[in-house]
C-alpha cells in the first residue's frame, strides 16, 4: 500500500491504517524519539526501522535537519535489507493467484519504499548540512540496497510508485553528490551505473542524467577509462574517449526528441553542435540540422547553420546553395552573418569573386559606421574578392583597377580593425599578388611580430617572398628558423618548401633527404590518428601523403631519374587514382623519353580530367609549337588559355612569345618576352595562393 502523510504532518497513513501526528510531534518537540517511536510502531503496526523512517521523515519535513539525521542514524538499513531481499526478489505470482498474494507482496514493497526513502532523505540531511562525501556514500548506499532487494532489476510490474520515485531521485543524485565532493572519477562512474544498471528509470529522469552526462564528459576536464566493453551489447559502439561518449549520449538525446519519447530541448542541440565542431565532423552536423523536423528553427537559421557545417567541412558548394537560397529577395536578403559568410566562401574560389563582391557590398550597405567589427569584415572579403577576380579578367586595365580597389578595401579594413593582424597576412598577400614584393615583405614581417610568430602562414609567406626575390640563402636561414618555432606535428608545409628550396639552390640530394623527413612526418601523423583520414576536413597544418609523392616526382623529373619518377607516380596514382597532375608528369615523361604522340595523349587526358590544370594546358602548347608550324594556332590556344587561367605563368608567357615570334608577330613576341623575364625575377618556390 502506499505510504502518505495528509494533512500537512497532521496525520499519517501506513498500509490503509492511520493515526493522528500531533501525538508524534509532541513526543518529538520533547526529544522523546523512542517513545515517539513506539507510538507509530503501535498505532501502525510498524516494526522499529519502519517507524525510524516515519519519524525521520516527519522531522525533515518539518525542518529539522539535524534531528532528522539522528533519527535515521539509529535505523539499522542491512537489517531491512535482509528481510526484505528474499521476499522481493521472488518471482512475481501468476495471474491466477495474484489476488491471493498481492497483499503479501504489497507489504514488503510498502516496507522497502519506507526504508529506502529514510537513506535517500538522510542523503538529502547530509547534503544540506554541508557533508556532500558522506551524502555520496549514503546515496550509493540506497543503490546497493536496491540490487539486493530486486536481484533481476526492477520489475515493471512493481506497483510503488513511491519507492519508483526513490530510485530515480538516487540514480539521478548521486553523481551529482560525488561532483560537490571533488571526485570526479566517482561521479564519472555514477553516470555510467545510473544509465547501464537495470533501475527501470522513468523517461524524464533518464534524459536529465543523460544530457548531464554529456555535459560532465564535455567540460569537466576529466578523462576518465572508456566503457568497459563487458557492459556493451555485443557489436554495439563502444566509445573510446570522453568526446565520443558525450556525442554518443547526445545523440541518443536527439533520436528520442525526434520521435517524440521527450520534449524538444535546443540545448542538446548546442551541446551536439559544440562537441561534433571540436572532433571536426560539421558534415555529420550538417545533416542533423537537415533531419529536424521543420518548424524546429526558423528556416533561414537553419539554412545559415547548415551552410557553416558544410563549409567547415570543405563542401563550399554545398554551404553556398544554401546561401543563396536564404539570401534571396524573398527569404532574408540583407542578413549580415549570412552575406558575410557567402562573401567568404566566394573568396576562396577565383570563379565566384565577382558574386563575393557583391555580397561584401552589400554589408558595407547595410552595417552602421559603429559596427566596426562587421564592417572591418565586410571591407576584408571585398578587398580578397576583389584581389581574386583581379586574376580572372582579361583586360590589363580592368585588372589593374579591381587590384587598386582591393588594396584600397583591405587598408580600410585594417584602419577599422587595427589590432587585427589576419588583415596584415591578407595585404601582403594582396601586394605579393600585385608584384609589390617590398609591400609584401614588409606586411609578412608584421604579421609574424603581431603574432608572436605562432601562426605558420606568416613564415611561409615571409619565405615566399624572399624566394621571388632570389633570396635564397635568407629564405633557409628563415625556415630553419619557423621550424624551430613550429611543433614537429605542423611542420608539413614548411619541409615541403625546404625540399623547393634545396631544389632552387641546385641540391637534389639534399631534397630527397627532406622529402624522406616529411615522410616520417607523414607515417608518424598517419599512425597517431589510426590510419583513418577525414577527406572532408581541411587540415592547413598537413601535407597529404599524394602531395609529397608528387613533388618527389617533380624533383626526379628536373634531374631525369626517370625510373624513380615512375616508382612516384606509381605511389601517387595508388592515393588518388584521376589527378591530372599525376597525367601531367606522366606526360613530361613520355615527352623527355621522345614518344610526342603518347605525351599528347596523356596532356589530353589530364586536360578531359580537369579542363582548368594550367601546366598540362602549358605543354600541350608548348609541345604542338615544337612539332612545326601547322600547328601554332592551337598551340596559341592552348597558351593564352593557360595564361587566362594564371596571369603569373612564366613558360606560359615564354612559349607564347616563341609562337608570335614564329608567327610573324614580333611586337606581341617582345611584349611576352618582356613578361616572362620579369616573372623570372620574382617566380616564387609556390604559387602565393597556395597559402591564401
Amino acid at each position: 500500500m502506499p505510504i502518505d502523510a495528509v494533512g500537512g504532518g497532521r496525520e499519517v497513513s501506513v498500509n490503509g491504517l492511520s493515526m493522528k501526528a500531533c501525538e508524534v510531534e509532541a513526543k518529538l518537540d520533547q526529544g522523546n524519539i523512542e517513545e515517539a517511536e513506539s507510538v507509530l510502531r503501535d498505532g501502525l503496526s510498524l516494526n522499529s526501522e519502519e517507524a525510524r523512517a516515519l519519524l525521520g521523515r516527519l522531522e525533515y519535513q518539518r525542518g529539522n535537519i539535524e534531528a532528522a539525521l539522528r533519527v535515521f542514524d539509529g535505523i539499522d538499513l542491512q537489517a531491512a535489507i535482509q528481510r526484505l531481499q528474499p521476499t522481493l526478489s521472488e518471482k512475481p505470482p501468476s495471474r491466477r493467484r495474484r489476488s491471493r498474494t498481492e497483499s503479501l507482496h504489497s507489504v514488503p514493497q510498502a516496507s522497502a519504499s519506507l526504508v529506502l526513502e529514510a537513506q535517500y532523505l538522510k542523503t538529502l540531511s547530509l547534503q544540506k548540512l554541508g557533508k556532500a562525501n558522506e551524502a555520496a556514500e549514503e546515496c550509493a548506499g540506497i543503490l546497493d540496497a536496491v540490487e539486493k532487494i530486486f536481484l533481476n532489476g526492477i520489475p515493471d510490474t512493481l506497483a510503488d510508485n513511491k519507492l519508483r520515485e526513490t530510485v530515480n531521485k538516487a540514480a539521478e543524485i548521486l553523481p551529482e553528490l560525488w561532483k560537490q565532493s571533488g571526485k570526479y572519477q566517482e561521479a564519472l562512474a555514477a553516470y555510467r551505473r545510473a544509465l547501464l544498471g537495470q533501475w527501470n528509470l522513468d523517461s524524464d529522469c533518464l534524459t536529465r542524467i543523460q544530457k548531464r552526462f554529456a555535459m560532465f564528459l564535455l567540460f569537466s576536464g576529466i578523462e576518465g577509462d572508456p566503457p568497459r566493453s563487458a557492459t556493451q551489447v555485443e557489436g554495439s559502439f563502444v566509445p573510446k574517449n570522453n568526446l565520443e561518449e558525450a556525442i554518443l549520449l547526445l545523440m541518443i538525446l536527439l533520436r528520442k526528441s525526434l520521435l517524440d519519447k521527450t520534449q524538444w530541448d535546443p540545448s542538446v542541440m548546442e551541446l551536439l553542435t559544440f562537441a561534433l565542431s571540436v572532433c571536426g565532423q560539421t558534415s555529420l552536423l550538417g545533416r542533423q540540422f537537415e533531419e529536424l523536423p521543420p518548424g524546429t528553427y526558423p528556416r533561414i537559421d537553419r539554412w545559415s547553420n547548415m551552410a557553416l557545417c558544410y563549409s567547415g567541412a570543405g563542401q563550399n558548394k554545398a554551404g553556398l546553395s544554401l546561401l543563396r537560397k536564404s539570401l534571396s529577395k524573398h527569404e532574408s536578403p540583407d542578413n549580415i552573418l549570412a552575406l558575410l559568410l557567402a562573401s567568404k566562401l566566394c573568396s576562396e574560389d577565383n570563379s565566384l569573386a565577382s558574386e563575393g563582391v557583391e555580397y561584401a557590398r552589400r554589408v558595407l550597405v547595410n552595417t552602421q559606421v559603429s559596427e566596426k567589427h562587421l564592417r572591418g569584415a565586410g571591407f576584408r572579403f571585398l578587398g580578397i574578392c576583389l584581389g581574386k577576380q583581379a586574376k580572372v579578367v582579361s583586360s590589363d586595365q580592368e585588372r589593374s583597377r579591381l587590384q587598386s580597389e582591393a588594396l584600397e578595401a583591405l587598408n580600410e579594413a585594417i584602419a577599422i580593425e587595427r589590432h587585427n593582424p589576419d588583415l596584415l597576412f591578407d595585404l601582403g598577400l594582396q601586394y605579393a599578388d600585385n608584384g609589390n614584393l617590398n609591400g609584401a615583405l614588409r606586411c609578412a614581417k608584421q604579421f609574424i611580430d603581431a603574432t608572436g610568430g605562432s601562426v605558420q602562414k606568416g613564415w611561409r609567406l615571409l619565405v615566399l617572398v624572399l624566394s621571388a626575390q632570389q633570396r635564397y640563402s635568407e629564405a633557409e636561414v628563415i625556415l630553419d628558423a619557423a621550424l624551430d618555432e613550429t611543433v614537429k606535428w605542423e611542420q608539413g608545409p614548411l619541409l615541403r618548401l625546404k625540399a623547393k628550396l634545396k631544389v632552387a639552390r641546385s641540391l637534389p640530394m639534399d631534397a630527397v633527404e627532406t622529402y624522406r623527413l616529411l615522410f616520417a612526418l607523414i607515417q608518424a601523423q598517419k599512425k597517431s590518428s589510426g590510419n583513418a583520414s577525414n577527406s572532408s576536413q581541411v587540415e592547413d597544418e598537413k601535407v597529404s601523403e599524394y602531395e609529397v609523392w608528387k613533388g618527389l616526382a617533380n624533383l626526379y623529373s628536373s634531374i631525369s631519374h626517370w625510373r624513380d619518377v615512375e616508382i612516384c607516380l606509381e605511389k601517387a596514382r595508388v592515393l588518388k587514382p584521376n589527378s591530372a597532375a599525376i597525367l601531367h608528369l606522366e606526360g613530361v615523361m613520355h615527352e623527355a623519353r621522345g614518344d610526342i604522340k603518347q605525351a599528347l595523349s596523356t596532356f589530353n587526358n589530364a586536360l578531359l580530367i580537369d579542363p582548368s590544370h594550367v601546366p598540362s594546358k602549358v605543354s600541350m602548347g608548348v609541345l604542338l609549337w615544337r612539332t612545326g608550324s601547322n600547328s601554332l594556332s592551337v598551340a596559341r590556344t592552348f597558351l593564352s588559355d593557360a595564361l587566362r587561367l594564371e596571369r603569373t605563368n612564366r613558360q606560359a608567357w615564354y612559349y607564347l612569345g616563341m609562337v608570335h615570334k614564329d608567327e610573324g608577330r614580333l611586337f606581341d613576341a617582345t611584349d611576352c618576352f618582356q613578361a616572362a623575364a620579369m616573372l623570372e625575377e620574382s617566380d616564387p618556390l609556390e604559387s602565393f595562393s597556395s597559402i591564401s
